[in-house]
């Protein structure tokens, strides 16, 4: 028998960043692209509600929306296999990548908590069960098989839309009640846990403020990612 969707609930704060002056605002529908969603891992494919995108931990967002400044690993392998000066005293430095001066004065973090139930993607349930669900669009889309890996990694971006709407028309607590979105590991680290919320399961408590030039999880994501600011 498959099992039924694990779900769990958000315990500790989420945070969110994104354009100011409210990074909880659900994103204008003019935004979206000719598909109707706006180009995320769990938007809607039928466009017809929206998605927001937090973390449990406060470096995860920084490390979500900085990720794109990154440099292409092309030129890190490139950098790798040159051989050093001897009269050089150290290997050649690798420039970082450059996030756009106004990328900080443009945005802000958010805070916020949520008391609702989310579906745990990544539980073995889950797969489990959305494995037997979706195995139609998984052949759909060239996937011979459903693992928790797929779902952060590998999957076609328009796979885990349709299991966005899966979990959207199906998913339910163990109260009986609609769920408010999907918890999922960040691709960017296991400790980042990234929480997808549906439209209509608002956070409460939002509170927004500025990204300051010297913020402690600013400073740990570019460093991680090797970034400066331009």
């Amino acid at each position: 028998m498959t099992p039924p969707l694990a779900v769990t609930g958000a315990d500790r704060p989420l945070y969110r960043i994104s354009r100011r002056p409210d990074a909880w605002a659900w994103p204008p529908w003019s935004s979206a692209g000719p598909d109707g969603t706006f180009g995320n891992r769990f938007d809607d494919p039928r466009g017809e509600y929206r998605v927001l995108y937090a973390s449990s931990q406060r470096i995860g967002p920084f490390l979500e929306t900085l990720a794109r400044f990154r440099r292409d690993v092309a030129i890190d392998a490139e950098y790798a296999l040159i051989q050093p000066d001897e009269r050089d005293d150290a290997f050649p430095t690798l420039p970082p990548g450059l996030i756009p001066a106004e990328w900080r004065d443009k945005r802000c973090i958010g805070t916020a908590a949520h008391e609702g139930r989310f579906v745990d993607v990544g539980h073995s349930d889950s797969v489990a069960h959305l494995r037997s669900a979706l195995a139609a669009q998984l052949l759909h889309h060239g996937l011979e098989d459903l693992d928790a890996g797929d779902l952060r990694r590998r999957a076609p971006r328009r796979f885990t839309q349709e299991l966005s709407r899966y979990v959207f028309e199906t998913g339910y607590d163990e109260a009986g009640a609609t769920l408010a979105g999907i918890r999922y590991l960040s691709r960017l680290g296991d400790e980042i846990v990234n929480w997808a919320i549906f439209e209509g399961a608002d956070p409460e408590a939002q509170t927004n403020a500025s990204i300051e030039r010297d913020d402690p999880d600013l400073l740990a994501a570019m460093d991680k990612f090797n970034l400066a600011f331009a």
